[in-house]
């Protein structure tokens, strides 16, 4: 069961938009929108949705920072069920690409991160075996992944009681590609020593210890990874494969041969074309590939031959993540359509998902065209949106800004007839082909709104806070007048954002900003991801008080510190000053009670008037609120970030305050607090975080108090063990893994405390 744990209730206008939402997929309505202004809560909103509908829910995000945020907040919300994070390579390496105009070839730079590899793995494992799952990712969702029913017939369950053979565990064990090692144990990896197995699965922070006896075995312990202490003690363990991807020999076989006779065509092909130089190529790489695969069952971009592997027919998609949530449901919830998708800042994140297909197929093109790839590797691909579309039951878009696409196609699933304005858009989802030609002037976004029924809208802030005020200004003297009004905020302990067009005029800016006396910093596209995410903490701490960037300012941002946006050639039309872009960037200034917005420009545009009435609306309809209800608005109260914390986690996500329930694939002991009984219930093996209010308690970590008390004689060995302890916290230092560095810190202050 999917509970909610807040210590607040909904207020403003949150419950009637929760109702509305709550009552549209009760009906089975296949598509809704959510219309939640910056700081409506709607994060808080989902939560309750899915909360009410009891279904399985994956939230898509179009950036793995604000999936990370958002993941935090969920965890938060659902400590005692499986909220996971999802993110694959996909979001975090450099494709393999081949540019024929300068003969370039791009190999393939693979951002390795064990925490991803983990978060997947334990993503899959809670879908195949727990009902309760909430999953945030990104656009990796839609690439490809192993059939479920692969990863669920692949799998070892070991309980208490059961007459086993140690060996043959872990001959079993083995079979599902772990590692046999006689030394040190790391995950993936399995150990015998006598009558005693350990086990250390991909998803978990800890290794499993199974012990055998006379009867068979008698215990399974969940460890500390480093002592081996006991943390609990399980009645059964559920034990996935070590590897994603996994195939019968006799279907391994098979995709050899069928890759070999690709190749054999491919070349054939090539000669005569007389091209004689690409068939060359394709044939020291692909049997380069194949000798690989023999010797050891893998080789470098084995994704581009998994046409073969899974068996799958030119052309056709391969599975993904939705198709574990679809197996999720028909498992657990009566049927593969119930389930749900979230797809938070749709106006951005569907376009994307859209768009993968085609960019994609075109960087494929040219590898299989010059001789580096065989046409296979065109199946390796995300979904196209047609077929996206098609796979998921019931979505609800969330925006402030609902994109022309989710407008029509809400229209089309409740029967309604779309709007002149939105002919020229692509009809469901953007999975069908527009009737019109785009059209030159198109309706602003406020009349499609009042256009089209059956909107779920959240304009009112819990805080109470009004959207900002507006001035537009010109642009002479605009860097001058920009100061100005920086100081007048720095003498206040405000913060200010400042958008422009260019990279160039950026650093520019910045760089002015500093020489008048400013802490100021640029942030655009060539700055590192974790650099990014380090300036804002650091103008959220003061480090800095301004920033210049460019599309970078607007979704997701969380800046209650923030009292001024500024946004330059503000009349410029464009993307990044379209009707959208420009309430997103003047929602930055909305969780500040000072907040406003200067927009320079010669000229009022039509999105800058559209933007502007908006937010003039939303003003009074906000204000009227806050009078009838004698609310006085607050800046929002947010905690201060932490400088250089959590830089591994920042690329997985594995920090926040909530249980993130999946990462346990035992099931607890009757008695015991948690969902007892799970695996009984539901005959299956997955269990829970036991419930904790901090990360750094569900990861790897003991009640050492009560241990040390209850043994306190034993000093020589508590010594022993914080050497230990302390060794490992300073090797993770310098991997710079400093999640389990911060882990062994925290234990080791405890063991301190309590022999003290």
């Amino acid at each position: 069961m999917l509970k909610l744990h807040a210590e607040f209730e909904t207020a403003g206008d949150q419950q009637q938009a929760i109702d509305k939402l709550v009552e549209q997929l009760d009906t089975g309505q296949e598509r809704s929108i959510l219309l939640g202004v910056t700081g409506s809560g709607k994060t808080f909103a989902m939560a309750q949705v899915i909360e009410r509908v009891q279904l399985p829910t994956l939230i898509l995000s179009h950036n793995k920072t604000l999936a990370r945020q958002i993941w935090q907040e969920m965890s938060g919300l659902f400590p005692e069920n499986s909220v996971e994070y999802f993110v694959s390579y996909y979001d975090y390496y450099q494709p393999e690409a081949y540019i024929p105009g300068r003969d370039l070839y791009i190999d393939k730079e693979l951002q390795m991160n064990e925490r991803i590899e983990q978060e997947r793995f334990s993503t899959v494992a809670s879908l195949v075996s727990r009902p309760d799952v909430i999953t945030v990712g990104t656009v990796s969702a839609i690439y490809g992944l192993n059939p479920p029913e692969v990863f669920q017939q692949n799998h070892l369950r070991l309980h208490v009681g059961q007459k086993a053979d140690p060996q043959e565990v872990v001959r079993d064990l083995v079979g599902l590609q772990y590692r046999r090692t006689a030394g040190e144990i790391v995950r993936g990896d399995v150990r015998l020593r006598g009558e005693v197995l350990d086990v250390w699965m991909p998803s978990r922070d800890d290794p499993i210890r199974v012990r055998f006896g006379w009867d068979g075995i008698e215990r399974i312990q969940v460890c500390e990874a480093v002592s081996w202490e006991p943390l609990d003690e399980f009645e059964e363990a559920w034990i996935h494969p070590r590897e994603f991807y996994m195939t019968s020999e006799e279907r391994f076989n098979q995709a050899i041969d069928d890759i070999e006779k690709e190749m054999d065509a491919r070349i054939d092909w090539f000669e005569s074309k007389d091209k004689g130089m690409e068939a060359h190529r394709l044939e020291q790489r692909t049997r380069f590939d194949l000798e690989m695969l023999d010797e050891v069952g893998s080789c470098k971009g084995v994704e581009n031959y998994s046409m073969h592997f899974d068996g799958r027919k030119r052309g056709e998609r391969s599975f993904c993540l939705l198709d574990f949530f679809s197996s999720n449901a028909e498992q657990f919830h009566g049927g593969p359509e119930n389930y749900l998708v979230i797809m938070d800042e749709s106006h951005v994140t569907l376009p994307q998902v859209g768009g993968m297909f085609g960019g994609d197929f075109s960087r494929k093109k040219n590898l299989v065209d010059h001789g580096f790839r065989l046409p296979s590797a065109y199946d390796n691909r995300p979904l196209r949106i047609d077929e996206f579309q098609d796979l998921v039951p019931q979505m609800i878009y969330v925006s402030a800004t609902p994109g022309e696409r989710e407008l029509r196609h809400l229209a089309e699933v409740t029967g309604q007839e779309v709007p002149v304005g939105l002919s020229h858009v692509d009809g469901g989802g953007g999975a069908k082909k527009s009737e019109t030609e785009r059209q030159k002037s198109k309706v602003s976004m406020e009349e499609m709104l009042e256009e089209i029924e059956g909107i779920a809208r959240m304009e009112i802030r819990p805080t109470g806070l009004l959207d900002p005020k507006i001035e537009v200004r010109s642009t002479e003297g605009q860097v001058q007048d920009l100061l100005s009004e920086i100081n007048e905020r720095v003498e206040k302990n405000e913060r200010v954002l400042v958008t422009v067009l260019t990279i160039k005029f950026a650093e520019e800016v910045a760089e002015y900003l500093e020489r008048m006396g400013v802490k100021a910093h640029y942030l655009h596209s060539e700055i590192d991801t974790l650099e990014r995410t380090e300036i804002i903490k650091a103008l959220r701490l003061g480090m800095i008080d301004v920033i210049v960037g460019i599309n970078l300012l607007r979704e997701g941002l969380d800046i209650p510190e923030v009292s001024l946006v500024a946004i330059f050639d503000a009349d410029k039309q464009g993307f990044l000053r379209n009707e959208r872009s420009l309430l997103q960037t003047i929602g930055r200034a909305s969780r500040n009670s000072n907040g406003s917005v200067i927009l320079y420009g010669d000229s009022v545009s039509a999105s800058m008037e559209a933007a502007i009435s908006q937010t003039v609306r939303r003003r009074g309809v906000q204000n009227e609120f806050n009078l009838e209800n004698g609310i006085v608005p607050e800046t929002i109260k947010k905690a201060l970030p932490v400088m250089g914390s959590e830089i591994d986690d920042l690329l997985s996500g594995v920090a926040g305050t909530g249980s993130g329930g999946g990462r346990r694939m035992v099931a607890k002991r009757p008695g015991k607090k948690g969902l007892e009984g799970l695996a009984q219930r539901f005959r299956l093996g997955a269990g829970v975080w036991n419930t904790s209010d901090s990360v750094l308690d569900n990861v790897s970590q003991p009640e050492w108090t009560d241990d040390v008390e209850e043994d306190s004689e034993e000093v020589g060995d508590v010594a022993d063990l914080l050497a230990r302890l302390d060794q490992e916290m300073r090797q993770a230092a310098d991997r710079l893994d400093f999640e389990r560095a911060a882990n062994l810190r925290d234990r080791i202050f405890k063991i301190q405390n309590a022999t003290n």
